[in-house]
């Protein structure tokens, strides 16, 4: 994940500073900001001075020690103790790794190679970035709850989304078991399946697969894929009741009636005003 960080702050040095891309790694769950793109905001050509002149402070070497006696139960606190009483010295130096051997932590995790650098878990980086610019913090945060709220966002689409994949297993495995004579060829079940499927995209979208991709032949992926979420939610139904149909040997003529009346009946309620608060406001509607 990558922080792009864009602002208008006061001096133009700043304001290309501002420019970086900041990357974030996810480690056990966990946001960790990348400390070395921050600095670099301070001094490009060498971050790492930038990082260890923030490590000698006091108050620096407070804060992470808290941090870690907060989250991590293995922090050497002896170590610690040693570590902030010569803090703020003339003499007092602190790197990244040094203070990883030292104590054990693991707020910061330091890498090294074309692709690596010090990372921090978020509240670390966030404190950090507080120290480089106020004015950056307040930007890196911003940047950083916008992409949050945009990855939940591609979250629930994709459980809505595992969630059709999910029940179109059971419709298969229902097909497989009820409507194919075991001498079938392969061909002849691929017939089979994409018939079935198509059951399913004629009761709720109207159209077959294949005449959906004859009048959008420019776009990618396939009439499902376009779906909204309301649209996916009803699929999912769909295809457990069709499934329950197969079953009970209905036949396909009566089971594609049933089944475009419940999509009718569903969307209807799916798509009133409450339900789209539910499924989030702003989706778009695919084309019926």
């Amino acid at each position: 994940m990558i922080l792009n960080i864009h602002a208008e702050p006061i001096s133009s040095e700043e304001r290309s500073r501002l420019g970086e891309a900041v990357r974030v790694q996810r480690i056990e769950k966990e946001e960790f900001i990348s400390l070395t793109d921050i600095a670099k905001f301070k001094n490009a050509d060498d971050p790492r001075f930038v990082i260890q002149n923030w490590m000698r402070t006091r108050s620096s070497i407070e804060f992470l020690g808290i941090w870690e006696i907060l989250h991590n139960p293995d922090f050497n606190r002896v170590e610690f103790d040693t570590v902030k009483n010569h803090a703020g010295s003339n003499a007092f130096v602190m790197t990244p790794s040094k203070w990883i051997e030292l104590t054990g932590a693991t707020g910061i995790q330091s890498k090294a190679g074309r692709y690596g650098g010090t990372f921090a878990h978020k509240d670390i980086a966030f404190e950090f970035a507080s120290w480089v610019s106020v004015e950056f913090k307040l930007y890196l945060i911003k940047e950083f709850q916008r992409l949050q709220e945009a990855e939940q966002k591609q979250l629930g689409w994709d459980v809505k989304r595992n969630l059709t994949k999910i029940n179109y297993r059971i419709h298969t495995d229902a097909i497989r078991a009820h409507l194919i004579p075991p001498e079938l060829s392969g061909k002849q079940t691929n017939l089979i399946y994409a018939s079935e499927a198509d059951v399913l995209n004629m009761a709720l979208f109207g159209k077959t697969a294949k005449d959906w991709r004859d009048a959008n032949p420019n776009e990618k992926g396939n009439i499902r894929d376009q779906a909204n979420a309301s649209q996916l939610v009803c699929l999912a139904n769909l295809e457990n009741l069709n499934a329950l149909f197969i079953s009970e040997a209905m036949e396909q003529p009566l089971r594609l009636q049933k089944l475009n009346r419940i999509a009718i009946e569903q969307m209807e309620i799916l798509t009133s005003e409450y339900s789209r608060r539910l499924l989030g406001e702003g989706e778009t509607q695919s084309s019926m």
